[in-house]
């Protein structure tokens, strides 16, 4: 159960036996940047296929929430885990996009579109 104090939560969803989704939201600084690291040192092991991480519910992604993401898909490349974020709002996107970190990860617009790829 999320902790109500927090300034961000995720939420672990297996969507597969080796694909889930981490459903982030909140405010990911400085301050809060571990309630994603912590799932993400969880889940992105070689026993997945796919870590996906859904951005749907952020008000606020700061340059640690980023650092976060960067350090998850680094972990994902090296264990060969598909790593996709899923980022539709401007709160999530825009720090991407002005950090270049679009040329970096996958990104989906719909946590469906990302289930539906893993689905085969």
């Amino acid at each position: 159960m999320p902790d109500p104090a927090a300034l961000a939560s995720v939420t672990v969803d297996p969507v597969a036996p080796d694909v889930v989704v981490l459903h982030v939201s909140g405010e990911l600084d400085t301050t809060s940047s571990s309630e994603l690291t912590e799932p993400l040192d969880l889940h992105v092991v070689e026993a997945n296929r796919a870590v996906v991480v859904d951005l749907g519910g952020v008000k606020f992604l700061g340059s640690a929430g980023l650092e976060a993401l960067v350090l998850g898909q680094q972990r994902a490349s090296r264990a060969g885990v598909e790593f996709v974020v899923v980022a539709d709002s401007r709160a999530a996107l825009r720090p991407i996009e002005a950090t270049g970190l679009d040329s970096v990860f996958t990104i989906l617009s719909s946590v469906s579109e990302a289930v539906q790829r893993y689905s085969s």
